[in-house]
């Protein structure tokens, strides 16, 4: 079964995946294997407009809510 997540807030809708797939990328970005990233943790707080993430219970930051999709 597939299941799609979609966060809604002030006219915008963002898929779960897609705030995955920009925290993946950071990680990359930083300079590790994709194959070492074993757990994602992700914190939307769409009050500021930010993501905060947990990379393997170490590794924690934040990025910006960045819409990809708009299907309002």
């Amino acid at each position: 079964m597939k299941t799609n997540v979609y966060l809604e807030f002030f006219g915008e809708q963002i898929k779960e995946a897609d705030l995955a797939s920009q925290a993946k990328e950071i990680w990359v970005k930083d300079g590790h294997k994709a194959s070492d990233l074993k757990k994602i943790e992700l914190y939307v707080k769409p009050e500021d407009n930010r993501v905060y993430y947990v990379f393997n219970n170490d590794e924690s930051g934040f990025f910006h809510i960045e819409n990809t999709q708009n299907d309002f």
